[in-house]
């Protein structure tokens, strides 16, 4: 996590706005899309995801998918103003007051609408994540219960807790407050996805082969890619448990798109296939926007103190609750 230039997203934000009125024409100019040594189109390099695009469309706009270009105005001015509520202007006020903190520090989301759209989620068609089955339900109010209490060991708490995934490297990926970074690798015959969020990779093969039997299971499941004409499909199956998706679990059928757009845009659709966790499928697209700058590290893993010392604590209230 660190501070990373607001301006180079706002003005990568800006490119992609273009783009997506008319994939691969910038300012009226047509942008080849850059080529691997194979002929397919080159993925390669750092993409940013932030938005301010909520993945959920909210009730009140009902079927409204595309906001005008004064309601997308108004509506980023009113994330700016919401996200800067908590700065001071007074000149005898704190550096972190007069500069928030976690804004200019912590936080790195996106400042607008990716194509004004009011949803993240395109189907279904109400931009809603469709409703949890009674079994997720179940699983979750189970998960909150083990949260409330003490947990018996390091299974109890969650895959981004014990640094093994990060909130938003899913699979899927999922835009969020901040490290919103993705690293890929693309040769002839593997793709590896680096995310910035807890350094998880995912190295999938291009070559044909078949999926793992389905009783080995894997944290970031089990990944096979292929080419549908210049998009780049990857399914993912053999997941282990819930990924870092609300209400997924191991039987979750995972399926991302990748279309390079232009020399600046990344196009990127997961199709999410569960039924013991919604009721029906549902895919959502995000705009990925090329970026010049490194990835950072993230600086967590799975033996750091933290995860010792709570356990270790909740052993000593168990010793006590015995002994009375």
């Amino acid at each position: 996590m660190r501070n990373r230039s607001f301006a180079v997203i706002r003005s990568s934000v800006l490119v992609f706005a273009a783009c997506s009125l008319a994939p691969g024409i910038v300012g009226g100019q047509t942008t080849a899309v850059p080529r691997h040594p194979d002929g397919r189109p080159d993925l390669s390099g750092v993409w940013n995801f932030s938005t301010a695009t909520p993945m959920q469309r909210p009730e009140e706009l009902a079927d409204k998918e595309v906001l005008t270009s004064e309601e997308a105005a108004e509506y980023e001015q009113q994330v700016a103003e919401r996200r800067a509520a908590g700065d001071s202007t007074s000149e005898t006020a704190s550096a972190e007051s007069r500069v928030s903190y976690e804004q200019a520090i912590w936080f790195e989301q996106g400042h607008e609408l990716a194509d004004r759209r009011t949803s993240l989620v395109v189907d279904p068609p109400n931009g809603r994540i469709p409703a949890q089955t009674p079994a997720s339900e179940r699983r979750g109010a189970a998960r909150r219960d083990v949260r409330a209490g003490a947990p018996d060991g390091p299974e109890d708490r969650n895959n981004a807790e014990r640094c093994l995934m990060g909130f938003n490297s899913g699979p899927p990926m999922t835009p969020s407050a901040y490290n919103n970074n993705v690293q890929l690798f693309q040769t002839s015959d593997h793709l590896v996805m680096l995310n910035e969020m807890v350094h998880n990779a995912r190295v999938v093969p291009l070559d044909g082969r078949p999926h793992l039997p389905s009783d080995v299971r894997q944290w970031a499941g089990d990944a096979r890619a292929r080419w549908d004409g210049d998009t780049l499909v990857v399914e993912t199956t053999n997941f282990l448990r819930e990924t870092s998706l609300a209400g997924s679990s191991a039987n979750l059928n995972l399926v991302e798109r990748f279309t390079r757009m232009s020399a600046d845009m990344l196009r990127y659709v997961f199709t999410v296939t569960d039924p013991t966790s919604f009721e029906e499928p549902w895919t959502a697209e995000v705009h990925m926007s090329r970026i010049d700058e490194p990835l950072y590290e993230y600086a967590c893993h799975e033996g750091n103190y933290s995860m010792a010392t709570a356990l270790s604590g909740a052993r000593v209230l168990d010793a006590q609750t015995d002994g009375q």
